[in-house]
């Protein structure tokens, strides 16, 4: 296993690493190529993707690791990461959501993810992850992953997690081809299925005389997901039991029986809201790099990603013929129940489809060289050139015949950022400083209608929702060498917010309009409510102050005591969204208030060679958290953002690797984190003081076993362990380990491969080797057989 810090020393280890490469610095960087300082390539080594002084503590997996563990997207390289929580449903989930130390996946606002300098953090949707499809898996070159918001260089929404993918350069003429496939059958709830995909991607690079370099990435990728979503109903809120069956009821078999996560029973009749997702995705990424001169440094990016998605249904019910039933009154002989089919209520088991388009594009100016001023200059734009997802409003019977639905478009939806940097290192200084400016724009605009026919026609328009936020900044940060042993760390970062353009329309029919939905609908002519509800522009703004004091001790033992506040302005779907469904109302707050933490971090770091250890312990404390809940009565989900006023975490972390454990090539890496977050105080919602904060673990656990007994056999075994958590703010969910709930698990993966020569490499791997049920809301994959066959120049 190969060596490498579990934190970056604050004294020494930047002339170290100067020392050992013999590629000239770039600048500093930006935004997280940033306090990323220097990243270069010299053959087949990586620089450490941290600067030297970074004011917090860090968690790295490089490329040569990443092959030792079973990765199919990017997001997997995060998996083994301490104290760090991946919500990936299946493979090819675009929704794998950062959850942290402080934060669960509820929050999305509090990850920020960035590639080579370019942000990537999707902030759009209620469910939007970052966009880690612009990742070229055959490009990684490590992945760093940072805590809390105790840099000043990282925008307000690192009061959480910041991952930072770095990918390699070409040194000379580089090729790559890796082709998978995966497989698992199954089993829910009496239901079991096979399902599974492949996925192929390719890497072509080259460096010319000149310094030019280029390089060209495509990854096709084919899955299908296990269901994620299943028809559930309840027992009759009036008698507290199912309601009896009827003589006419269509006797059917199929009908399963379990508690849901708060303790009430249910019935569930099968796999609805298109739940089965099979997505055909495909990437394109292009990058050019070139010297101007001596001193300056450009490259660029290009990156176009597709996806075609259908989601489908699987209903248990069997008649008496063995057909399938999707809707009507039906029985067991015991109970009855009415399966929706959409003439009159929401269907259960509706279909649809999504069509998308994205493009980001990334450009970047750099310094070179060892000069007391290096400068970097960085832009990008993530667009949604085109999206279009089309939800049937029929059961999956008679949709796939056609007939009405909705249509919902986000086309000209993205971002873009812009951030300039300076580093300013005098000559024989003790000081090193960095300035800079900032600044981030997301635009979203969803509106829906109505479709004769949900597959080929559009109607009139039946509700939108739209708006714009900006973020500007300017921070300062300074190193300072106090003495040959102290290292203080001091910055600030100022920054102002705006909300533009908020705007909410709904459309609905007078007969649609539900009990506590009444002021969203207006008596109109022909039985129509029209309603649009404009909002006015906001400004916000924040300081965030950072202090970090490192003490390096000896060679081997490093002491670090940091600070830093860090302000979260609430995002454009959090403040703008509001849609009505037959059977789902969201409403979000267009007067939210930022979030502001104030964090603290101890630590201590011992190296001994063959073995690192790590330990840490942190306290975040969150004024106005910004909390997603769902509710469900009456058939009815509501969804609704609110701030919370205050919210405490504080927790211990430890981290140990060693080398050649007992015998040459084993390796091991082993990470646990404890935590305990609470609401201190929400005098809006009492109920809510003392509960524990939504999907936080109680215990995060990964375990990272390697052998290499020589250089053509590997084989590793990976454990991750999520103890109890939460999906309730009320924490009523007594029954977690069911669809719905959040429960604890412990998985194991194995990993076996072989290099066959000529630059061949075979691989084969288990994720959930003991085939467990695990859920967040959603059911996890079960056990998942990886191929996988790798070729390289």
């Amino acid at each position: 296993m190969k060596h490498r810090p579990l934190a970056r020393p604050q004294a020494g280890l930047g002339a170290t690493l100067l020392a050992l490469s013999s590629t000239a610095l770039h600048a500093q960087g930006v935004g997280t190529d940033a306090q990323l300082a220097p990243v270069t390539l010299t053959g087949a080594a990586v620089r450490s993707g941290l600067a030297a002084h970074l004011p917090s503590n860090s968690a790295s997996v490089t490329a040569e690791e990443l092959r030792e563990q079973n990765l199919i997207n990017p997001e997997d390289a995060l998996r083994y990461l301490p104290n760090t929580s991946i919500r990936k449903r299946y493979i090819g989930d675009r929704n794998a959501l950062i959850g942290g130390r402080s934060f669960g996946t509820l929050q999305p606002g509090r990850g920020l993810a960035y590639v080579d300098g370019y942000l990537i953090s999707n902030f759009l949707g209620r469910f939007d992850a970052p966009r880690w499809n612009v990742i070229t898996p055959e490009a990684i070159a490590r992945v760093d992953l940072l805590y809390g918001p105790f840099s000043a260089i990282y925008p307000g929404n690192s009061i959480g997690t910041t991952v930072v993918t770095t990918e390699r350069e070409p040194r000379r003429l580089e090729a790559s081809a890796r082709l998978s496939g995966h497989s698992q059958r199954f089993e829910l709830y009496g239901f079991s299925e096979r399902y599974g995909g492949y996925q192929f991607s390719s890497y072509v690079g080259t460096r010319l005389d000149s310094g030019l370099w280029l390089s060209a990435a495509y990854n096709r990728q084919d899955s299908e997901s296990q269901p994620m979503n299943y028809y559930t109903l309840g027992v009759n809120s009036k008698t507290g039991s199912f309601d009896p069956a009827r003589p006419g009821d269509k006797r059917v078999s199929g009908i399963t029986y379990d508690t849901d996560p708060l303790g009430q029973p249910r019935a569930i009749l099968g796999a609805g809201s298109g739940a089965v997702d099979h997505t055909r995705q495909d990437t394109l990424k292009l990058k050019a790099g070139l010297p101007l001169g001596d001193r300056w440094v450009a490259s660029g990016m290009l990156a176009l990603w597709t996806n075609s998605t259908e989601n489908s249904n699987r209903s248990f019910l069997r008649d008496s013929e063995g057909a399938t039933v999707w809707s009507g009154r039906v029985s067991d002989g015991q109970f009855g129940f009415d399966v929706p089919d959409g003439s009159k209520a929401a269907a259960a088991f509706a279909p649809s489809e999504r069509e998308e388009r994205h493009r980001h594009v990334g450009l970047t100016l750099k310094t070179r060289g060892t000069a007391e001023w290096n400068g970097s200059l960085v832009y990008s734009n993530y667009r949604i050139l085109s999206d279009l997802s089309r939800q049937a409003n029929l059961a999956e019977d008679q949709a796939r015949q056609g007939g009405p639905g909705v249509w919902t478009y986000r086309d000209g939806t993205g971002w873009n950022t812009l951030e300039a940097q300076a580093v300013y290192r005098p000559a024989a200084s003790l000081h090193e400083w960095v300035f800079g400016l900032h600044r981030n724009a997301y635009v979203l605009d969803s509106p829906s209608y109505q479709a004769p026919d949900w597959r080929s026609s559009l109607g009139a328009l039946s509700q939108r929702y739209q708006g714009r936020t900006e973020v500007r900044a300017a921070y300062v940060q300074d190193s300072w060498q106090l003495q040959p042993d102290w290292r203080l760390t001091a910055g600030l970062r100022q920054e102002w917010f705006r909300s533009t353009d908020g705007q909410q329309l709904l459309r609905l029919k007078a007969a649609d309009c539900k009990p506590g939905t009444e002021a969203r609908c207006l008596p109109a002519p022909e039985g129509m409510a029209d309603r649009v509800m404009p909002y006015e522009a906001r400004r916000l703004s924040g300081a965030s102050p950072k202090l970090s004091l490192a003490w390096q001790r000896d060679a081997e033992t490093l002491l670090k005591l940091s600070y830093g506040r860090g302000v979260r302005f609430p995002n454009v779907e959090e403040l703008y969204n509001g849609t009505l469904t037959p059977n789902s109302e969201t409403t979000s707050d267009p007067n939210l208030r930022a979030e502001r933490s104030n964090a603290w971090e101890l630590s201590g770091e011992k190296d001994w060679g063959a073995q690192r250890l790590r330990i840490s312990l942190f306290l975040d404390d969150v004024r106005d958290a910004i909390l997603r809940q769902s509710d469900n009565s009456g058939g009815v989900t509501r969804n609704r953002v609110s701030n919370v006023d205050r919210v405490r975490t504080y927790g211990l972390e430890a981290v140990w690797q060693v080398d050649d454990l007992f015998v040459k090539g084993l390796g091991l890496d082993l990470n646990a984190a404890w935590a305990r977050s609470r609401v201190l105080a929400n005098p809006r919602d009492p109920q809510s003081e003392g509960k524990t904060w939504p999907r936080i673990p109680r215990l995060r656990a990964n375990a990272r076993l390697v052998y290499r007994p020589d250089a053509l056999w590997m084989g590793s075994l990976g454990l991750r362990h999520s103890g109890r958590a939460y999906n309730d703010p009320y924490n009523r969910d007594v029954n977690p380990d069911v669809y719905g709930g959040v429960s604890s698990f412990t998985l194991l993966d194995l990993r076996l491969s072989r290099q066959l020569g000529h630059g061949l490499e075979l691989a084969v791997g288990i994720d959930n080797l003991g085939n467990q049920r695990a859920y967040q809301a959603h059911p996890y994959p079960g056990r998942t057989l990886f191929t996988e066959l790798r070729a390289s120049l």
